[in-house]
């Protein structure tokens, strides 16, 4: 399969003339209401995913669908949600009017995996009602939409329906009129018709947070007509162009300078899922123009299990690369990927079929996606690769009878160590590359649901040992307090994270159950058991899951203690030169709400 823009060379493009500051101006003004639109999501939602963990992204569109700008949301979703503009443009086309607002999440419309759900909102011109000018989305994850487990992130799925709701298109609002029945057979009626499988066991906290993204939508649509009104519709898109092509010809420099810095125009990288499956890519670089092929081929083949990943999730992970290796403030947006043609085998693990489960991809194989492109760049030694993600819950249908039992699901990703670079040691216990979401504080936590968190520290020494060390990763200890179904679903617990220029890597996952004696049990002694990287177990009252996330690779050789030791003293006191007050790597990281 190949994707490939329809301007390969910045040379060719018509050298329109603007003001840097304007262009600066722009720029920030269409980052603010993406951010605006986040901050209004996490006010008016209700979910621990989207108020807590913040597990959810804003953006604006161009009217053919093309990202324009965000806020530093989810990377995966922010690179892949274009695609599902795209598609609910090229489906309804011109039936779109004043008033709708759309619903998706299907894989083969542009979505990530089923739990995240997109809501769009095409913004008219008040001048021409029927002249789209904006698109604003949201991407949220819903913590529960139904399959075969609470959270609907089953580890074990080999299809795609038994992961909960597949949307590919709900007109949620039409008209101004909010359609509650649809979004009801949608959500809880129609997942429950598979085998095994239940609606939403959660559909007020899932209608609730639906409403909460078509509001933020909604200011979006405010602020970009009054941004028109300020100035006027024609200078507006003109800098919307030109955002899009500063960002185009900064990808093509470093693409140049990439091809410099390697001694070769070529350059290649594999890596492997824990299963073994490789992705394998290949980039060409044209050091005249600026554009490269980035060549998928030798990838594995499509998988029995759900770390199949889309189609949009390698381009949202190959943009969010170029993005991360420009080095220049700029917003993301869909300039990054005009210079690069995305050729991916048809029938391998990134371009599955339409009823391949999915769930995984987005989470899991979107990382083993960043690391096979950073390796081939050399950027940086590989972070932790995974998301550790972690479900559970209670309710549903009841697999004997068939009775449908209100319940609810609970779901989580936790950090790790980021890999080392030439100049800079990792980061320990942090959400890195395509996620960047918070974790539920214990508080919150501890008041919601039915278990005691006992432990949530650094991993010590699991980072990668190196001239710059790798980031450790974290041990998460959580005790349950009633019976309830548990899901882990998580890589890197056979591969570690690899270390590069000679540094070492880190350590990989280990997820421990910890289980208490019960009637059935002979001996009577607690165990302690390896579950793997992928299970669904049913946890007894006061059995504990610890998790024990992967550490980030190292760079470079390792020096002698005595120099290491005066290397840590001197970054110690320089640290302590330079220091000031500020917040945390997630308020950076996040807008703050």
């Amino acid at each position: 399969m190949v994707n490939k823009s329809q301007e390969t060379n910045g040379a060719q493009k018509s050298k329109a003339e603007y003001d840097p500051i304007t262009l600066s101006l722009f720029s920030n003004r269409f980052m603010c209401i993406a951010e605006a639109m986040g901050r209004s999501l996490k006010q008016t939602s209700i979910s621990t995913n989207i108020k807590e963990r913040l597990d959810f992204s804003c953006a604006v569109f161009s009217p053919s669908g093309d990202l324009v700008a965000n806020a530093p949301f989810v990377p995966v979703h922010l690179g892949s949600m274009s695609w599902s503009v795209r598609y609910q443009l090229k489906l309804h086309g011109k039936g779109l009017k004043d008033g709708d607002v759309l619903l998706t999440n299907s894989p083969m419309a542009g979505g990530s995996h089923l739990p995240d759900l997109t809501v769009i909102t095409p913004c008219f011109d008040e001048a021409d009602p029927t002249k789209i000018i904006f698109f604003t989305a949201s991407r949220g994850h819903h913590s529960d939409i139904g399959g075969i487990l609470p959270g609907s992130m089953p580890p074990t799925s080999t299809q795609l329906y038994e992961e909960g709701a597949n949307i590919h298109s709900l007109k949620i609002v039409s008209n101004g009129y909010y359609d509650h029945d649809a979004l009801h057979k949608a959500m809880v009626e129609d997942p429950a018709q598979y085998p095994g499988c239940s609606g939403s066991r959660s559909f007020r906290d899932v209608e609730s947070d639906v409403k909460a993204q078509i509001a933020a939508n909604n200011k979006g649509t405010n602020l970009l007509k009054a941004l028109v009104k300020e100035y006027d519709l024609k200078t507006v898109h003109s800098y919307m162009d030109h955002i899009k092509n500063n960002a185009e010809q900064s990808v093509r420099n470093m693409l140049r300078k990439a091809a410099e810095r390697a001694g070769t125009n070529v350059l290649h990288a594999v890596d492997y899922l824990d299963d073994g499956s490789p992705i394998s890519l290949k980039i060409t670089i044209d050091t005249q123009s600026g554009s490269a092929i980035f060549d998928f081929e030798g990838t594995g083949p499509e998988l029995r299990g759900n770390l199949n990943a889309p189609i949009c999730v390698v381009h949202a992970a190959v943009i969010y690369c170029m993005r991360s290796m420009i080095g220049e403030d700029i917003p993301l947006n869909a300039g990054c990927l005009v210079p690069i043609e995305i050729r991916i085998p048809e029938g391998c693990l990134l371009s599955p079929s339409p009823e391949s489960a999915v769930c995984g991809g987005n989470v899991m194989t979107s990382q083993r996606i960043t690391d096979t492109v950073l390796l081939a760049f050399k950027a940086c030694a590989a972070s932790q690769g995974c998301c550790n993600n972690l479900s559970f819950g209670a309710g549903g249908k009841d697999q004997e009878t068939g009775e449908v039992v209100d319940g609810w699901g609970y779901y989580e990703t936790i950090a790790g160590g980021s890999g080392a670079g030439d100049g800079w040691h990792g980061t320990s216990g942090v959400h890195c590359h395509m996620t960047n979401t918070r974790i539920t504080d214990p508080e919150i936590l501890e008041r919601r649901y039915p278990v005691i968190l006992h432990e949530f520290g650094f991993r010590s020494s699991s980072g990668g040992a190196g001239k710059y060390r790798g980031g450790d990763g974290c041990i998460r200890s959580l005790q349950f307090l009633q019976p309830l179904s548990v899901s882990i679903l998580s890589e890197r617990r056979s591969r570690a994270p690899y270390g590069l220029a000679g540094g070492g890597p880190g350590a990989t996952g280990l997820n421990l159950w910890i289980k208490h004696p019960n009637e059935k049990d002979g001996n009577g002694k607690v165990r302690t058991i390896n579950v793997g990287g992928k299970g669904t177990m049913q946890f007894g009252t006061g059995d504990k899951l610890i998790l024990h996330t992967p550490g980030g690779g190292g760079w470079g050789t390792p020096e002698a203690p005595d120099e290491i030791e005066k290397e840590e003293e001197e970054r110690l006191l320089q640290e302590a030169r330079e220091w000031e007050p500020r917040g945390t790597w997630a308020d950076k990281a996040q807008p703050d709400f």
